[in-house]
């Protein structure tokens, strides 16, 4: 299910090369059969390092200048792959969803995350009664009561967490928050230490469990797998003592998505066993917590940058703030935040907190005057029409009101996927990013303290140094 990879496609790890060094050098692949244009970078490791020493920006614009600006063929993960690039891309893949693409994982990712023996061989996680339900639980008219507890949330991480102290880190903290509102949300867990361990055992995993499925002792593949089966372990313990619980008091005591996974059935009527809950549990953190938390690193970067844009959303903010007083944020008052909200998403256009999603073909099919062979794997990105001057003029400008009015041409901004797999969390992700913004701009303003601070790409883009920054207290500076 795509609430997993439709915008958190982590980065392929960079593996050592030293057995493959003596293979032959990179050769443009002929288009037999007429398929796409491309290379296939070297024997076994085909194209996986440039992956990831380029980054996928760069990775994708070179091949789009030297191939074609349409479609494009490559080497990853062990797998052919094809690129299909631009609008057209985009809606293509979006549009035969379950005709002629149907959702892919790599196995790497699904050995790591997930008890794999719950998995049908079509590699979906979530059971389509399942999926239907978490897309209802994730609907606006669900998500409204949601709003109060995120503001409370972020009104304590805010006092514990960065009021008492003039430098901080920006990434760690966000990942922090995020994490702790969603096992709040999701499994109605608030203890703080089993909390902090889940969080420690889930970073391992997300950055490397996308890689050449290389699992030996030191390799980020490997410590993957011992992190991923801790995270099961633990959070199969829970389910169970959540059931147990259930089964005890014979009625819901609880208001949370675990308490609702625990009275589905499956199409025959048997119950969600923890296996298959934990699987569907760990998608629902993957979606709400990882990007979530990048995204709301590079949007404190990107106000850090313009303090004009800081000023208009603090402006935005205050008089929201002070209608209130000390009442919690309602939906009402998220719908007000339009301004902020155009900010966010020219930060994620900018620094798309993930990169796409895997699609496998059902059929040979034709693109763009090209043959794409069954069982190919697609992966649609952000990343050919994002920093695109045909769809965003200046690209590399920071400019909110690109989004104002009738916004970017259609297909072009595709941070949360799109058509009927559009991310469930869409909505989830900007009630988060929006309360954060929220609580952070009516206390501080900040400065960046490393002004070139480099962008790597582990399981997410983040700052190589975590975004320290200096806070000024409003009110104390």
């Amino acid at each position: 299910m795509d609430i997993m990879f439709a915008f958190s496609l982590p980065v392929v790890v960079i593996i050592s090369v030293s057995l493959v060094s003596f293979l032959f050098y990179v050769k443009r692949a002929s288009c037999n059969n007429n398929t796409p244009p491309g290379s296939s970078g070297w024997p076994i490791v085909g194209e996986n390092i440039d992956f990831g020493l380029s980054g996928p920006p760069n990775f994708i614009k070179k091949r789009m200048e030297r191939f074609s600006p349409k479609v494009f063929r490559t080497s990853l993960l062990g797998e052919k792959m094809a690129f299909l690039c631009g609008p057209q891309g985009n809606k293509f893949v979006f549009m035969n969803e379950n005709k002629v693409l149907a959702s892919w994982w790599p196995k790497s990712a699904t050995k790591v995350l997930l008890f794999t023996e719950v998995i049908d061989e079509d590699q979906k996680v979530v059971a389509p009664l399942l999926a239907n339900s978490v897309h209802d639980i994730l609907k606006p008219e669900a998500l409204k009561q949601y709003v109060p507890v995120m503001d409370a949330m972020a009104r304590k991480h805010m006092e514990n967490e960065w009021a008492p102290y003039k430098e901080v880190k920006v990434y760690p903290l966000s990942q922090k928050y995020t994490f702790a509102l969603s096992c709040k949300l999701f499994m109605d867990e608030d203890d703080e230490v089993k909390v902090a361990k889940v969080l420690e055992n889930f970073n391992i995993v997300t950055n490397g469990m996308i890689s050449m499925p290389i699992d030996f002792p030191g390799t980020a593949y490997n410590r993957a797998v011992k992190g991923g089966k801790v995270l099961r372990d633990g959070l199969v313990k829970i389910i169970s003592t959540r059931r147990k619980e259930l089964i005890k008091n014979k009625e819901i005591v609880r208001h949370d998505i675990l308490s609702k996974m625990l009275l589905m059935t499956n199409e025959d009527g048997r119950l969600l066993s923890e296996k298959e809950i934990s699987n569907n549990v760990i998608g629902l953190l993957v979606a709400s917590y990882e990007t979530s938390s990048v995204a709301i690193t590079f949007v404190l970067k990107h106000l850090a940058e313009n303090p004009h844009i800081y000023d208009q959303v603090r402006e935005e903010q205050m008089m929201i703030a002070k209608s209130k007083q000390e009442e919690l944020l309602t939906w009402e008052d998220v719908e007000k935040m339009k301004y902020s909200w155009n900010v966010a998403r020219e930060s994620i256009r900018l620094a798309p907190p993930g990169q796409g999603a895997f699609r496998e073909a059902l059929t040979d099919f034709k693109y763009a005057g090209f043959t794409i062979p069954k069982g190919w794997k697609i992966f649609w990105n952000v990343n050919t029409t994002h920093n695109d001057p045909k769809y965003f003029p200046d690209p590399e400008k920071f400019d909110p009101s690109r989004f104002e009015g009738s916004g970017p041409v259609p297909y072009s901004f595709v941070p949360f996927g799109g058509g009927p797999r559009m991310c469930p969390g869409k909505e989830y992700a900007r009630l988060e990013i929006l309360v954060f913004m929220h609580n952070f701009v009516k206390n501080f303003k900040l400065k960046k303290l490393i002004p070139n601070e480099k962008i790597v790409y582990r399981s997410t883009p983040v700052p190589a140094k975590g975004l320290p920054v200096q806070l000024y207290p409003h009110g104390k500076n």
